[in-house]
């Protein structure tokens, strides 16, 4: 065997002080290119096992984030969709509050012009939509507030002596008349007179507290309804009185029946309005009849 077709290593071993030896290690080249192709192939293997391992990390995780964006985006959908039942829910709320308040909605005057064909001025293109997070979270809060404004409008307009207490005929008015006692002479009438039969049910005609409720000098068995903001009502003559002090009543509840208690000639109830302590015609509050 040729020398140029072996490579020799060298390897020495010494074993004590006083004796070395050389060992002489010789490996074919073919060998050798064999090692170093099979080093080769297993480094190439373990390169690919890697790569292999890494692909399948990335995606693992790509499948994980993918998971991750379908379960943000579900649940955003089913955010939105909540957003939208609530701004429907208000809108229905609001129009009908609206309408009963009688405060306007926003842009409700402009509604009839927004229809197809009716602007004056040459406008359109496709409806686009708007219904994101955002926006549905600001119509919401807008509503929101819009449905306070109505039901403080509500509360208000429940507060105000506006429906007749009983039913009957309209006698003495507000204002100067002459002694229903005769005698001659005028004197002044601090409320309305309304003619009924004895018993006959008095309803309060808004929402209020009662401050007073028993005999009052002139008036007889009386009812004082305390409405908020100076507003009271006075309801006298009564034969009976059917709440106590500090009751709270909604306007249509009965609180006492009509009689001829007091300075009267007969059965009737004397309804007043106030405004501080200072009577005003309740004709101003009560509907035409």
């Amino acid at each position: 065997m040729n020398r140029d077709e072996r490579f020799y290593a060298f390897i020495v071993s010494t074993t004590s002080r006083s004796r070395s030896y050389v060992r002489r290690v010789s490996i074919h080249k073919r060998w050798l290119k064999a090692s170093a192709v099979v080093v080769c192939l297993l480094c190439c293997a373990a390169a690919y096992g890697v790569y292999g391992l890494t692909q399948q990390a990335l995606h693992l995780r790509i499948e994980e984030e993918n998971d991750r964006l379908r379960l943000e985006n579900e649940r955003q959908r089913r955010q939105l969709q909540k957003l939208e039942n609530r701004v429907d829910a208000i809108e229905d709320a609001s129009r009908r509050l609206s309408e009963m308040s009688g405060v306007p909605a926003e842009g409700q005057e402009q509604q009839g012009q927004q229809q197809e064909g009716t602007s004056p001025h040459g406008a359109g293109g496709p409806a686009l939509d708007a219904a994101s997070v955002e926006l549905l979270e600001f119509r919401a809060a807008r509503l929101e507030m819009d449905l306070q404004v109505y039901e403080a409008a509500l509360k208000e307009n429940a507060r105000v002596p506006s429906i007749w207490p009983v039913e009957g005929e309209s006698t003495d008015s507000f204002g100067y008349r002459g002694n229903p006692f005769g005698g001659g002479g005028a004197e002044f009438h601090p409320g309305q007179d309304i003619a009924a039969p004895r018993g006959t049910p008095v309803f309060a005609p808004a929402d209020g507290t009662v401050v007073e409720a028993g005999w009052k000098n002139g008036y007889g068995q009386t009812v004082v309804l305390d409405h908020g903001n100076g507003l009271t009502t006075r309801y006298g003559h009564l034969s009976k009185v059917e709440v106590g002090v500090g009751q709270e009543l909604k306007r249509g509840e009965e609180l006492g029946l009509v009689g001829s208690t007091g300075r009267s000639t007969g059965p009737h109830l004397h309804y007043e309005v106030r405004l501080g302590d200072l009577p005003v015609s309740p004709l101003h509050y009560l509907p035409a009849r």
